[in-house]
């Protein structure tokens, strides 16, 4: 609509729903500023435009994970050595997870990561690498078949619990525990069911599940039976046996 005063602007602005009138009136059009090669940048580090890159993550990690089989997720520490007895026991995990019918789901990261990925490879199965940008353990391991990398955390772990049908959990540090306890919690909560959590390497967690039940139990923090949402194992077999059980599988 023309300014009936005669003026260069118009009275009223249509910007697709919305309307602006008098001083609300913004120069230009909305392709004008889309198209136009100058202006400022800022835009882009607003939390709207942030918005769009977390909706962007979770349809890329949706579309490339929709259609994976039954899948558990195995955690453990990225500094965990090749040729020790843990990195030994992640090959087997992933091995193991893929004969009985299971893709691996990992961080896709080295250390206990590398080794599940690799055995699940090894083994002719599907191996997926979730993958996080950080300022340190850049990139995926070479045994990653389908690979997702990640801006935000959260994205992240929505997908290694909304794809997994069940966690094994190798020893290891901060980021490991993290998902350990992201997934106690989701159980204990009923957010999600069925779903096993498994730790692998009694002499590392003998501590943790001590403190749970002579601490956190004790002082009624939490319930007795909340100690019974994982399990722990020193044996791959039993591991696997756990995990499909659960499963129904």
């Amino acid at each position: 609509m023309v300014n009936p005063e005669g003026s260069r602007g118009p009275a009223e602005q249509r910007q697709g729903p919305v309307l602006r009138r008098r001083d609300q009136v913004q120069p230009g059009t909305t392709d004008q500023r889309l198209l136009d090669t100058e202006g400022d940048s800022e835009w882009v580090h607003t939390d709207p435009w942030r918005v769009m890159r977390i909706q962007s993550e979770f349809v890329e990690g949706f579309g490339a994970l929709a259609e994976l089989p039954s899948a558990i997720s195995v955690f453990g520490s990225a500094r965990t050595s090749p040729g020790t007895p843990e990195y030994d026991a992640g090959i087997r995990i992933g091995k193991a997870l893929v004969q009985a019918g299971f893709a691996v789901i990992t961080g896709g990261g080295p250390g206990a990561m590398e080794a599940a990925n690799r055995g699940a490879r090894e083994a002719g199965g599907i191996s997926v690498g979730l993958g996080i940008e950080l300022p340190y353990e850049q990139g995926l391991n070479p045994h990653v078949d389908i690979g997702v990398n990640f801006r935000y955390f959260f994205v992240r772990k929505t997908m290694f619990v909304k794809y997994a049908s069940g966690f094994v959990v190798l020893p290891g540090g901060l980021g490991t525990l993290d998902e350990l306890f992201e997934a106690l919690t989701l159980v204990q909560t009923g957010k999600v069911t069925r779903f096993p959590i498994v730790l692998f390497g009694s002499e590392y967690w003998s501590g943790l599940v001590d403190w749970l039940r002579g601490t956190v139990v004790a002082q009624g923090k939490a319930s007795e039976r909340d100690v019974l949402l994982f399990h722990v194992t020193d044996d791959v077999e039993e591991a696997v046996t756990l995990v499909t059980k659960e499963t129904a599988r």
